[in-house]
């Protein structure tokens, strides 16, 4: 079978990327406008229960993917960046709360982890802005070894 009989499965990563990004705008919003005590009232929460880098780790996954997963700028590699935050967070619902969403458990998390999986084994997809760089040619570069012929 070959793409030509296939065309809509070419789109899966730009559906993806459209629908992770608009996700991340929509809970940065929530963070911000709609949370009782906004953001500053979410970042001591997250400082509460983790101390050091996590709270701006958490905060720069959440603004990077809101900016850049929608126009597909280096898709691949932000949401590589992103998987750990959200095994984090199902990490922490999962301990908390459990495993189903109906009692703010792990269920969503994973889910989310799971559909960032997928981007990043997809690709940017069609209409990317700034595709993201073969990891093959990363790994050449990082390791030293010629190109292959």
């Amino acid at each position: 079978m070959t793409n030509r009989d296939r065309p809509l499965a070419d789109y899966a990563p730009l559906i993806i990327r459209i629908v992770l990004g608009a996700l991340f705008i929509a809970h940065l919003y929530w963070k911000m406008f709609i949370r009782p005590g906004g953001l500053p009232v979410w970042w001591s929460d997250l400082e509460h229960n983790y101390t050091g880098f996590v709270p701006p780790y958490v905060f720069s996954v959440e603004v990077i993917c809101a900016l850049t997963l929608i126009p597909g700028i280096f898709t691949r590699y932000v949401a590589l960046y992103a998987m750990p935050m959200m095994a984090g967070a199902a990490q922490f619902w999962l301990a908390r709360k459990g495993f189903f969403f109906t009692g703010a458990g792990a269920e969503a998390p994973l889910l989310w982890l799971f559909l960032l999986g997928l981007q990043v084994m997809l690709g940017d997809g069609p209409f990317a802005v700034l595709a993201s760089p073969d990891p093959k040619c990363i790994l050449r570069r990082l390791t030293g070894k010629p190109a292959a012929a």
